[in-house]
């Protein structure tokens, strides 16, 4: 079985498209239990109407991206053919969210970018998750190390299959929820960053560690990237280092074979919440990031 869903996973060559669509409520998108499971959520993280913005399909799936941390975070996002929808970047201050509509069917990434500074074209760069060099990731994935949130949408047995990875490293505690009843929520909210061995850190221009990138990155050896001879599950075993990964995010993937503690499935057409900074989470030494310059926002 673990197999199987590490192939379905793979399976992430559907297109992403998005249109405008002006919000009237605070949950237009959702109907019934799915929008009675969206307020209780957003009283969980504190939410207001006034901060959201809607960028929706009228019959697609809906992701909310949640900054619920104390600085500015950039989303990014990128379907797994390595196109990109509305330019695939967004700028999210603390306490606002922004809700995207994605058609059934589709596989992709998100991820949180930070210490980002844009000049007034929206070109720049980014201390962690940069993706292209703008505000805009353009069908750009976003730069190890960086915490991934991973989704195929309506996948085998007409189901979700969704994970958090650190596989290739770390930069920001989140989690994901759900918006359908008994599916389970998932994610990181340990401060990886704090417990990161020195070999493996990343640092600012300012000293602080801001990331933490995976063995496979930073030794770059067969063994640790579980390729060459060791390509499979039964040669490609957890090291120390993606043990300590293992230790602090129990729900998200530490290494390319770790399938069974850490892809989740969930009956497909609910939407979905990824909260930056969830409750719980220690962001306190990253409260530097959030200094961008000349931001543009979608729908402007």
């Amino acid at each position: 079985m673990d197999q199987a869903l590490f192939f379905i996973m793979s399976l992430v060559h559907e297109s992403l498209a998005f249109v405008r669509w002006p919000a009237s409520s605070c949950h237009q998108v959702y109907k019934g239990r799915l929008r009675r499971r969206a307020e209780k959520i957003d009283k969980h993280i504190n939410l207001s109407c006034s901060s959201k913005l809607v960028l929706a399909e009228a019959h697609g799936v809906t992701f909310t991206l949640n900054n619920s941390c104390s600085f500015t975070v950039w989303p990014g996002w990128l379907n797994g053919d390595g196109e990109s929808v509305l330019e695939g970047g967004y700028k999210l201050d603390p306490s606002h969210s922004v809700q995207l509509s994605i058609p059934s069917g589709w596989g992709g990434r998100f991820w949180g970018r930070t210490g980002c500074q844009f000049d007034s074209s929206n070109r720049g760069s980014c201390e962690t998750g940069d993706c292209g060099n703008g505000l805009y990731c353009k069908g750009s994935s976003g730069a190890t190390p960086v915490t991934l949130v991973e989704i195929k949408l309506n996948g085998f047995s007409s189901k979700d299959f969704y994970d958090v990875s650190l596989v290739d490293g770390y930069n920001l505690p989140v989690r994901m929820y759900p918006l359908s009843s008994g599916c389970t929520n998932v994610g990181c909210h340990s401060d990886v960053n704090a417990v990161c061995p020195q070999e493996l850190q990343v640092r600012n221009s300012g000293g602080h560690v801001v990331a933490c990138k995976s063995a496979c990155e930073a030794f770059q050896t067969d063994a640790f990237c579980c390729r060459g001879n060791h390509s499979t599950p039964q040669t490609c075993s957890p090291t120390l280092y993606s043990r300590l990964f293992k230790n602090d995010c129990p729900q998200a993937y530490s290494y390319a074979y770790d399938d069974l503690t850490s892809t989740f499935t969930c009956t497909s057409g609910g939407g979905y919440v990824i909260q930056f900074c969830p409750p719980g989470s220690f962001t306190k030494s990253r409260q530097h990031h959030g200094r961008a310059r000349g931001h543009r926002r979608i729908g402007s």
